[in-house]
């Protein structure tokens, strides 16, 4: 079977997790092999994520490995199986990896949540608005790729509206909602349309204020995505040269805390619906 040329963060996450699971065992990648009668270079290859693994194949490991987490098991296995080619695969070839490997997890997560500072978190997003992001960016964007980002990024928004959609949480600092990446009418089209989002049931829309006293968290926005089982959620953080990924469990650990309390030191809902609406009038 041929190698894979470019695997995805999915597959990518898969073969980490079937190291990890090695490396827990206290086995070698040699003694790996030995156990499935195959070579070291095909264990290498499949911790690699440039090759697959089957199901059967899969459970041998889990089973030599001693995990007997079988919820774990089972979505490794979804991981390992699924063949879903989705909307986002049209992009390939004319978008940066990350921008379909984002697209690829939001399709399978389960739920988001967003710590949000600087900008309206892109699946709240209007086209405008991410427009308007998109065309301040440094080097500047020729205008087909502007629009082909905008246009991946209005189609994200499937995962938020569609027939079973995800759970998603977002707690925007005001100084996102104040900032205008556009002029006034687009800045009140953004709020008119967060405000209309945040009344969905799966949907919660929360606001840090400017004036809240002793707020030291807010330097850092975040994107948390829920796997199948806790053990698979992943980070999404914005860095210099793209978007990090972060899945080892302790660093899980200290996102969800992160995420808890900065969540308890901004407005309940309720109350955010009425600030946002407050901003709008002074639109």
């Amino acid at each position: 079977m041929a190698l894979r040329r470019e695997p995805t963060a999915r597959q990518h996450r898969l073969a980490a997790e079937l190291r990890r699971l090695r490396d827990a065992a206290g086995l070698t990648a040699r003694e790996a092999a030995a156990l499935l009668g195959v070579s070291p270079v095909q264990i290498s290859h499949i911790e690699s994520a440039l090759a697959g693994v089957s199901e059967e194949r899969l459970r041998r490991l889990a089973s030599h490995y001693a995990c007997t987490d079988g919820q774990f098991i089972d979505a490794l296995v979804t991981m390992a199986t699924d063949r879903t080619r989705g909307w986002w695969e049209e992009y390939r070839g004319l978008l940066p990896t990350s921008f379909l490997d984002l697209s690829e997890l939001e399709h399978h997560a389960r739920s988001q949540a967003n710590v949000a500072i600087l900008f309206v978190p892109g699946l709240l997003q209007t086209e405008e608005y991410a427009r308007a992001v998109f065309s301040n960016r440094i080097p500047e964007l020729r205008p087909e790729e502007l629009e082909l980002r905008v246009q991946h990024r209005m189609a994200r928004r499937v995962a938020i509206e569609r027939a079973a959609p995800i759970g998603f949480e977002a707690v925007i600092h005001e100084a996102a909602l104040r900032i205008r990446v556009s002029d006034r009418a687009a800045s009140r089209a953004q709020l008119t349309r967060i405000l209309e989002l945040s009344e969905a049931d799966h949907i919660s829309i929360r606001v840090i204020p400017l004036d809240l006293d002793g707020f030291s968290r807010g330097g850092s926005s975040m994107t948390y995505l829920g796997g199948p089982v806790a053990r698979l959620d992943t980070v999404i953080r914005d860095a210099p040269h793209g978007a990090a990924l972060v899945d080892s469990e302790a660093q899980l650990a200290e996102y969800r805390a992160r995420f808890r309390k900065v969540e308890a030191s901004s407005f309940e809902p309720e109350r955010s619906r009425d600030f946002i609406h407050t901003l709008v009038k002074e639109l």
